[in-house]
């Protein structure tokens, strides 16, 4: 072995310590970086590369099986400009039950297998439905777990199906899916039936192209029989709309992982050198070079670097497995990897960190004469922090305390840098909180749970025992029992009806309220709740889909009335595309004179327990056919969900790695200043006031970084959150912004001390432990 190489291995032997920090710096830089850069990555056209990876259908046509043959359709695949097709496939549109309570219709597929030269689906969890019996749902529509058993009564031989798992398709072709032979059973007696075929063409980047090769597939076919078509192009427009509330979110994740990893390991490489110079002098004193110590303390910090960044590169692809999965069920696409080439890139980026700032140190340390590096050594630069130990020796404090307070002064570099260390993870925490707090605004925004007791129609009865079928209760007689019983408060009714709206496409959901219904938890946006007939509250989906604003008029037609509404609010409420519409009973009475509530809302008198009321109340509506109910958790809604799962993940990453930086630098500090620790000890300090003024050492940039952490994590937020809402084509209130209270900013201040003195622990335990003598013998 050369002389240099012996140099390296004893470094890296004797050093122990800084060996250990600069690994385990790398490690954890690494492995939040692979997590960084695999969710930037995700967030850049998920759905685009899911469907290249599934060979999505460009057009999903609906066939009349009565109109054309399985030899007729099958031969459409081999029409000028389809490249590839799969089909024909069975299909059925079914309405489900899962006991008494009915479920969301289905469009039912019948395929043999997952795979095709179109649509490969890729199964989630659970197995393949290969037998009647048997039915796999599309992942994420939240319709039933393993296991559930979804029965169709109406259907005739009533079959039950049972979920054996989910499957997902980037086409969002079908809702279910189940063997071949089983359509036959979930096709109504009085129906001829109908097919599926997936068309890939050669050209279908425009919406031209696709209508081009949907005429061309038509043609090929007898007149009628396709009866409807989905363009992939509208399919990828609405996942677009669903996957950009997220990128914002990752993308602040992802850079702060970046920039928090680069920061980590050069202050850790850069303290671990800077504590050599006296080692220097002595590898110059016997002969060594300035490129020799160059490439010897290079090489000391490359060694536990890339052994970091090996073990980074396994815990980051690890912990990618969940992390992606999250995302692809928010994305809804499947597939999702780290990548190779993210691997590679951050191991590359992790050691040429390291090289850089191990090269600059050491070719500092290299150019300095052999005799001031030995006279240096360790020692700070003279007259350094004193000013500050004096200061603090003035303060009515314990002198470890004291002691501890003015350590940063005289490091001022590696104060600097711990600072940024907890600023960042401050900043991750606050900017975490903050983000929680909005969604479970938007989500209360959303599910409208402010009442405290809510009744509707109950189960499969629609009326009192006895009536007529079909026959709702008494809207009147629910009111009344309502009204009567001790302990309401305030309450209101609900009811809806569909409309459209001149100069919109599809369908507006109309609630229409009798009593006043501001208390019911929508949050306005701008405007005001509305007091009066004809007047309305919309989403802001709405007011850009109509092309409207606040104090526009809008006409409806509602059961073939034109109904004329000014609009003089706008809400925040991200269900149904924000298609919906808020007023008062009286403004549909002329289109609608028969329009009772279905719903009542319940708001009860203080001091009321709200379980003896629901009691009570049921009591009295049991003959009525309907059921009152508490305030049931709150469907959290799968969106929200997987955000709150991903913040949880990334900021405990980040916050660990905030606190690697500040543990790299009290290491660094503490085996520096090991000599005086051990003329401490001798001088009578316990190893308590040792634990104290290792702990107190990192306070000051503890408090700094939180003092301008919180700040920063503000101000991420609310850049953050309106860009999510504007990706959603939602505008959020203030509310909903503004969640920060002065409480929550104190205490998440104090957070950067604790992320501090939670890096500072372990260094502050191994000095108490240290023996005196050991010390004192450490050069």
């Amino acid at each position: 072995m050369s002389a240099l190489g012996r140099v390296v291995r004893s470094g890296v032997g004797r050093r122990r310590v800084q060996t250990l920090v600069i690994g385990l710096a790398t490690l954890m830089a690494v492995t939040a970086s692979v997590l960084a850069g695999s969710l930037l990555v995700a967030s850049s056209g998920p759905f685009d590369d899911a469907f290249a990876r599934q060979r999505g259908a460009h057009l999903n046509a609906q066939l009349d099986a009565g109109r054309a043959t399985v030899a007729q359709l099958s031969a459409s695949g081999e029409t000028a400009g389809v490249s590839a097709a799969s089909g024909p496939f069975g299909t059925v549109s079914v309405a489900p039950r899962h006991g008494a309570m009915p479920l969301p219709p289905l469009t039912v597929v019948g395929r043999d297998t997952p795979e095709g030269p179109v649509d490969e689906l890729t199964l989630t969890t659970g197995s393949w439905a290969e037998r009647p019996g048997e039915i796999v749902l599309s992942a994420g529509g939240g319709q039933a777990p393993l296991g559930t058993r979804l029965d169709f009564p109406e259907l005739p031989g009533a079959p039950s199906l049972e979920v054996v798992g989910t499957a997902r398709s980037a086409g969002r072709t079908a809702d279910a899916w189940v063997a071949p032979s089983q359509i036959a059973s979930l096709t109504p007696s009085d129906s001829v039936g109908a097919y599926q075929m997936l068309y890939r063409f050669d050209a279908a980047a425009t919406t031209a192209d696709v209508r081009k090769g949907r005429a061309a597939v038509t043609a090929s076919v007898p007149a009628g029989a396709v009866t409807g078509a989905q363009s992939w192009l509208t399919v990828r427009e609405v996942a677009a709309r669903d996957t950009a509330l997220f990128v914002p979110f990752l993308v602040a994740f992802g850079v702060l992982g970046l920039v928090m990893s680069v920061l980590v390991v050069g202050n850790v490489v850069a303290g671990s050198v800077g504590t050599g110079l006296r080692r220097i002098g002595i590898l110059k004193a016997v002969g060594c070079t300035p490129s020799q110590v160059v490439r010897a303390y290079m090489a000391q910090a490359l060694v536990p670097a890339a052994a970091g960044a090996g073990l980074g590169l396994l815990a980051g692809n690890l912990l990618a497995v969940p992390l992606l999965s999250e995302t692809a069920d928010a994305y809804g696409t499947s597939g999702l990897s780290v990548a190779p080439w993210i691997d590679a890139v951050v191991a590359a980026g992790a050691l040429g960190v390291v090289t850089v700032t191990a090269w600059v140190s050491a070719w500092r340390a290299g150019r300095l004469r052999t005799v001031d590096a030995l006279a240096v050594g360790r020692v700070p630069a003279a007259g350094r922090g004193r000013w500050a130990a004096r200061r603090t020796a003035r303060l009515p404090l314990p002198r470890a305390v004291g002691l501890g307070l003015a350590r940063p002064f005289a490091r001022p570099a590696r104060a600097g840098a711990m600072v940024a260390a907890v600023l960042f993870g401050a900043m991750t925490v606050t900017f975490a909180v903050g983000l929680s707090s909005s969604l479970n605004e938007v989500l209360s925004a959303r599910n409208h749970d402010v009442a405290d007791v809510t009744v509707g129609v109950s189960g499969p009865r629609q009326g009192p025992p006895g009536g007529a079928p079909g026959a709702g209760p008494d809207p009147a007689a629910v009111a009344a029992a309502i009204e009567t019983l001790p302990g309401t408060g305030k309450y209101y009714g609900s009811a809806t009806a569909e409309a459209t709206v001149a100069g919109a496409n599809g369908s507006t959901r109309i609630t229409a309220f009798s009593g006043d219904a501001s208390w019911g938890g929508y949050r306005m946006v701008s405007g005001r709740w509305f007091d009066a007939p004809a007047e309305a509250v919309v989403p802001t989906q709405f007011l850009a889909a109509t092309g409207t604003a606040v104090g526009d008029q809008v006409t409806l037609h509602v059961r073939g009335s034109a109904v004329t509404v000014r609009i003089v609010g706008e809400v925040l409420d991200p269900r149904m595309d924000g298609m919906l519409m808020y007023t008062d009973a009286a403004t549909l009475k002329r289109a609608v004179p028969e329009l009772p509530a279905t719903g009542h809302h319940i708001a009860v008198s203080s001091g009321t327990d709200v379980g003896g009321y629901v009691k009570e109340l049921n009591s009295a509506l049991e003959p009525l056919g309907v059921t009152a109910q508490g305030r049931e958790a709150a469907d959290g809604g799968e969106v929200i969900l997987v955000l709150n799962a991903l913040t949880a993940i990334l900021t405990l990453m980040l916050v660990a790695v905030a606190g690697l930086g500040v543990l790299g630098g009290v290491v660094l500090d503490t085996v520096e200043r090991v000599r005086d620790l051990g003329v401490y000890k001798a001088l009578g300090m316990t190893p308590r006031q040792i634990v104290a003024m290792v702990l107190t050492s990192v306070a000051l940039p503890g408090l700094a970084g939180g003092a301008l952490g919180v700040p920063a994590g503000v101000a991420l937020h609310a850049m953050v959150m309106p860009a999510m809402g504007h990706s959603a084509g939602l505008r959020l209130p203030d509310s909903v912004i503004a969640v920060h209270g002065t409480p929550e900013l104190l205490a998440l201040g104090l957070g950067g001390v604790l992320i501090a003195v939670l890096g500072a622990l372990p260094p502050a335990g191994w000095a108490a432990r240290t023996r005196t003598v050991t010390a004192l013998r450490t050069e």
